[in-house]
């Protein structure tokens, strides 16, 4: 079972950055895509931004042009940067592996953005 382990969440002021990673615990097999959601307060989960296996990116338009997501060489590290953030950009941030046998959540990681 392929363990997704989330780091770098926090508080931040407004505009400020942060950078979210998300390591896999092995090599993910016939891997699809990764992606990133989050889960405000009183909100439903929401695609944020994924990556395919090729590095091609994809984007909410709320964070278009703000967010920056990547892949490693290894395909085992995902990362969000997160440029001008705001206070609606609060939430929990999960990370996520679709591969073409199985699916791999992350357990999440609070960000916080003060105004």
């Amino acid at each position: 079972q392929v363990q997704m382990v989330e780091s770098g969440g926090g508080l931040v002021q407004a505009g400020g950055s942060l950078r979210l990673s998300c390591a896999a615990s092995e090599t993910i097999h016939r891997l699809n895509v990764l992606s990133w959601y989050r889960q405000g307060p009183g909100k439903q989960r929401e695609w944020v931004a994924d990556v395919t296996s090729s590095g091609s990116a994809n984007y909410a338009d709320s964070v278009k042009g703000r967010f920056t997501i990547s892949i490693d060489n290894a395909k085992t590290i995902v990362s969000l940067q997160m440029n001008g953030l705001k206070p609606e950009d609060t939430a929990v941030y999960y990370c996520y592996a679709e591969t073409y046998e199985a699916n791999y959540w992350g357990q999440g990681i609070q960000v916080t953005v003060s105004s």
